[in-house]
Parts: C-alpha cells; sequence; structure tokens
C-alpha cells in the first residue's frame, strides 16, 4: 500500500539526515503489530481449511464477495480516518481485515502444498526483509517514484481482469512476476516513507500518535507481504492435487 508522509507530518525531516536510535521505538511496534497481523492471518486461514463446514462458507460466492468488500471497506476506512481513531480503535479494525482476509486465504491452505507454501512464505520473508532494509538505508528519496508505483498498481488491477476473462497461462505468469517486483518496490518505498514518519515532531510528542500510526505503518507493510506471498505462490506452483 504506497502512502506518503506528506500531508499528515509536514515537518518530518530529510531520509539523509535519520539515524536509526531516534526512529527506533515506533518502528519497533510497527513491525510488531505487522508480525501479530500475519500471525493472525496465518491462524484464520489454517483453522477455516481445517474446519469442513468453514470451508463450504469460504467457497459460497457471496460469502467471498461480501468478505472481499468489508476488507476493502476497512483499508480505506482506516487509512482514511487514522487521524479521528483511537488506537484501540485502529487496532480492532486492523485485527477484523487481518482475520477476514485469513478467512478468505484459507482457499491456499486447500489449492497450495504445505511444502510449496513453506517456501513461498520463506522465500517472501527474504525478500521482504532484503528490500525493508533498502528502504531504511538508502538515501535515495523514493518519494520520486510514487506516480510510477501508482501507475504500475493501476496496470496490475487491469491486467488481472483481463486474464479472469481470457484466462491466460502466460499472462498469468507475467502478472505474478510483475506483481513480486512491485510489491517488493513499494515494501522499500513505504519503509523509507516510515522512517520519515517516525522523525515528525508531533509524533515523538505523542504516545497516542505512536500507536495509531504504528498500526497504519504495520497495516501497508503486511498488504505488500501479502502480496509478494501470493504472487510467489503463483510463480512456484506446487498444487496440492
Amino acid at each position: 500500500m504506497a502512502f506518503s508522509t506528506q500531508g499528515i507530518f509536514d515537518r518530518a525531516r530529510d531520509v539523509s539526515s535519520i539515524n536509526y536510535a531516534e526512529v527506533k521505538p515506533f518502528l519497533k511496534w510497527v513491525y510488531a503489530w505487522m508480525f501479530v497481523g500475519l500471525l493472525t492471518t496465518a491462524g484464520v486461514a489454517a483453522f477455516v481449511a481445517s474446519t469442513p463446514s468453514l470451508v463450504a462458507l469460504a467457497l459460497n460466492p457471496i460469502v467471498a464477495i461480501l468478505s472481499f468488500i468489508v476488507q476493502i471497506g476497512l483499508v480505506i476506512a482506516l487509512s482514511a480516518m487514522i487521524k479521528r481513531l483511537s488506537p484501540t480503535a485502529a487496532a480492532m479494525m486492523f485485527m477484523v481485515y487481518a482475520a477476514l482476509l485469513g478467512f478468505s486465504l484459507s482457499m491456499v491452505f486447500i489449492a497450495f502444498s504445505l511444502g510449496s507454501i513453506a517456501v513461498a512464505f520463506g522465500t517472501t520473508a527474504l525478500l521482504f526483509g532484503a528490500m525493508t532494509m533498502f528502504g531504511f538505508t538508502t538515501n535515495i528519496d523514493l518519494t520520486r517514484f510514487q506516480g510510477i508505483f501508482m501507475m504500475g498498481l493501476i496496470g496490475l488491477f487491469i491486467a488481472i481482469i483481463i486474464n479472469v476473462i481470457v484466462g491466460s497461462s502466460f499472462l498469468q505468469f507475467i502478472i505474478s512476476l510483475f506483481g513480486v517486483v512491485l510489491f517488493m518496490g513499494l515494501t522499500a518505498y513505504d519503509t523509507q516513507n516510515l522512517k520519515r514518519m517516525a522523525t515528525a515532531p508531533e509524533l515523538q510528542a505523542d504516545g497516542t500518535m505512536v500507536a495509531k500510526y504504528a498500526i497504519f505503518g504495520a497495516l501497508g507493510l503486511y498488504i505488500n507481504f501479502i502480496n509478494i506471498f501470493l504472487f510467489l505462490l503463483q510463480l512456484m506452483g506446487g498444487s496440492s492435487d
């Protein structure tokens, strides 16, 4: 999820002048929340996949569509209302979103073997970690690529819709490869923005803002991680059949 600190914290500093010690407390909470979100998603997905009645519910088209709509609504609401939300409300919205996504992703445990899932997850963790490190350490201002990332997201969405219609395995391969690269780039971009956000005086002076913006930051990184994982899984294959 590409986001910018512009308009949120206008006095956040240039990334080249930021040291780790001053942003460490905020980033620790960001990654803690991201981990909790991933754990919740994985736990719910595994539980649903092992419960026949819940599998039938997840396979119901109406339920699947409603779940997707609620997930999109939660992401939009959390992003748009973060300034007005309390930390508790932000946390609840994030956890509900993570649980609902786990409900939807339960089909992954049915469609793919556990070995493929484990390899895709491990590879995702390595790629995500590398891009997070790059985003944190580089002095290149990645906000210059914001327009490219947004065009990439729009193009990816259009390509996915087209492939739903044409059902091309080659196009699916290109989509998956492009998706991995795009969300790796977004991981670096979002990490740098979080680093910049952490230096804002408004944030450093208010523990409540730290709490809810850590959740906001975790949401963006969480979405990047999930998308890298899903696109990698499609590239690797490994059906459970």
